[in-house]
């Protein structure tokens, strides 16, 4: 299973980019942001935002964590 090695929003939220900043400017929308809030793997595209605001890689990110 995968998940979230860091806490997404706080990371974020340390750069600036708090949710209200996030749905605001159209960078992700709700849905996205309460996947990560419950835990869910968002897609591949808020990913590759995520990745990009916070100037990390995919593996920094995620893990594998065998069931």
């Amino acid at each position: 299973m995968l998940k979230y090695k860091i806490d997404v929003l706080e990371e974020l939220k340390g750069k600036g980019y708090t949710s209200y900043k996030l749905r605001k400017d159209k960078i992700m929308g709700e849905a996205q942001i309460q996947k990560i809030r419950q835990g869910e793997i968002a897609s591949k595209e808020t990913l590759n935002t995520i990745c990009k605001l916070l100037q990390i890689q995919p593996g920094d990110l995620l893990e594998y964590i065998d069931d």
